[in-house]
């Protein structure tokens, strides 16, 4: 009996001695096998991005890639191992990565952009092979992670710093766009599960008035598939106590848009109080005169269709891209489409005025710089080109104008250059092209640059300033300077910025100007400011505001998002 059951067990321990063999067996043909698969991509990765870079586009399958050199750096330092593809064959952060380009729209960005179509076609060719146990081509499996390299290194960039580079469309930038090694972040993600999805959603700007703008993109496509709003015919203008059809158009109109309460009662065809308010409202939200009547201008903005408010809804989202991390603890904003300034201070604003910027042909720039001083009663040293220009044709018309508006004629802008008396001079023979003086306007109540300068140097001399032309605040439409900024509330500017300075309280600062003495004042405290273009937003309330393009910046951003992804021809 015992020598039955000892040859039973050894049987049993040669069996498994022979299944455990046998495991091992197919455990090191897998192990090969694997490390066959990643050798034949690697080397199809290696042989690619290896040959000597040609001028012009790389193409994958007849879609432009991002560059070889990109690509190339990126494989190279992973010794040409796939990134995407595992050791079995399969693709498992993939799904991440075409799920987070579908929702691209949510950004303002069409996702035919970043291979999504190839991606998800070559995904299910090697799905179906792996299902059906058939080799896979590794030709395809490298074709598949180059593309998926490059989608998230294309997408990741387009969500760091915007799809068109600023400096290409707009010669007046000067804007610092965020920056990150999107290589090493991608190889970071492709570590953890989830990590592609995370990486890219830490990749979008982080501005709340970036994600009010989303919310409000996907509010104005949603209005767009109910059929977005009804247009208000042509006609005279209409004011509260009309009555007719185009009053209940016009009520329809502001449902729509939410500016006016859907279960209002009253006729619909009399134009009462209630839609009067909602008129306000919308001429408010827009940036126009607010006076309760429907005019050219309000007739205009409400019938713009939907479809272009999205598109200008996303072409501001692409200007948020544009932007530093950070814009500073403190910081003066100045949007210029709006002519409106700012002072954030944490979360807060805590002081907002009116601003008057550029004229058309003298836009502001858009830029940022760095506020470190202001002068009171500054001297106006007129700009050689607007002294030539504007001041000229004045000098002429007029041989008293200089005396009156307070202008010193020197010889040249050199330091040392002599005062000239103007009558010395024969103006009628000084021409644009020959116009050598500089021009010099005292501080007092004529000069062009009020009381008051605010100093932060940049390469475009543009700065903010009061002005003694008080009356052009009143305009909705405020686009009547040379090029810099003026503020309404200079001394209370003044104020803020020199807080924390007990030698300069807001008494002591008027006091000061008073005695029309040119003083220069140091900040206590730099603070940035930030110039910059939106003909959309959302404010802190959640009110989503548009506003006209008044220096045709949009066109340009438009055409610039709406070009093509590269295909082989």
């Amino acid at each position: 009996m015992t020598s039955v059951l000892v040859k039973r067990l050894s049987i049993g321990v040669v069996l498994i001695a022979i299944q455990l063999a046998w495991l091992g067996a197919c455990a090191a043909r897998a192990r090969t096998s694997a490390e066959n698969r990643t050798a034949s991509v690697s080397g199809e990765l290696k042989e690619r991005l290896s040959r000597p870079e040609k001028r012009g586009a790389s193409f994958c399958r007849r879609e432009g890639l991002c560059g070889q050199a990109v690509l190339a750096r990126f494989y190279r330092k992973r010794a040409f191992r796939p990134a995407w593809m595992g050791p079995e064959g399969r693709f498992a952060q993939a799904r991440d990565l075409v799920d987070a380009i579908q929702k691209a729209p949510l950004e303002g960005l069409t996702a035919d952009a970043y291979h999504l179509t190839l991606i998800e076609t070559l995904l299910q060719q090697i799905e179906a092979a792996r299902h059906a146990r058939n080799p896979v081509d590794p030709k395809l499996q490298a074709d598949l992670d180059l593309l998926l390299t490059d989608a998230f290194l294309v997408y990741g960039s387009h969500l760091l710093s915007g799809r068109v580079n600023p400096e290409t469309i707009y010669a007046r930038w000067a804007v610092t766009s965020r920056e990150a090694d999107l290589a090493a972040i991608l190889d970071a993600a492709l570590e953890e599960k989830g990590g592609v999805k995370a990486a890219l959603a830490g990749l979008l700007p982080q501005y709340p008035a970036y994600a009010r703008l989303g919310q409000a993109l996907a509010d104005y496509r949603a209005l767009a598939e109910q059929g977005g709003w009804p247009s208000v015919p042509e006609g005279p203008a209409l004011h509260k106590g009309d009555r007719g059809p185009r009053i209940a158009v016009l009520r329809a109109r502001l449902v729509a848009s939410g500016d006016l309460d859907t279960n209002a009662d009253g006729d619909p065809e009399v134009f009462d109080d209630l839609l009067e308010r909602g008129v306000r409202r919308f001429q408010g939200r827009y940036g126009l005169t607010v006076d309760g009547v429907v005019g050219p201008a309000t007739l205009s903005a409400l019938n713009v269709p939907v479809a272009d408010r999205i598109r200008q809804i996303e072409i501001n989202m692409e200007r948020w891209r544009w932007l530093p991390d950070d814009l500073g603890k403190r910081y003066i904003l100045v949007n210029t489409a709006a002519f409106f300034l700012k002072v954030v201070d944490g979360e807060r604003t805590v002081l907002a005025m009116k601003v008057i910027a550029g004229r058309k042909a003298r836009r502001t720039p858009v830029f940022s710089g760095l506020m470190t001083y202001l002068v009171l009663n500054p001297y106006w040293h007129i700009p050689h080109k607007l002294a030539a220009r504007d001041i000229l044709p004045k000098i002429k018309k007029d041989p008293g104008y200089l005396e009156r508006q307070g202008i010193h004629v020197f010889a040249s802008w050199e330091e040392s250059a002599p005062e000239i008396p103007p009558e010395e001079i024969d103006w009628s023979r000084v021409t644009e092209r020959n116009f050598s003086f500089k021009l010099r306007q005292d501080p007092g109540p004529m000069n062009a640059l009020g009381r008051v300068k605010f100093m932060f140097p940049n390469k475009f001399a543009v700065y903010l300033h009061d002005t003694p032309a008080r009356t052009l605040f009143e305009r909705s439409r405020r686009d009547f300077s040379s090029g810099c900024i003026r503020v309404e509330r200079p001394i209370d500017l003044a104020a803020y910025v020199l807080r924390g300075d007990p030698k300069w309280t807001r008494d002591k600062i008027v006091s000061a100007i008073e005695t029309r003495r040119n003083r220069i004042v140091w900040l206590p405290e730099p603070i940035p400011v930030h110039v910059l273009y939106w003909t959309a937003w959302v404010d802190r309330k959640g009110t989503l505001c548009f506003r006209s393009d008044v220096y045709g910046r949009d066109g340009p951003l438009d055409a610039a998002l709406r070009e093509r992804p590269l295909r082989y021809q």
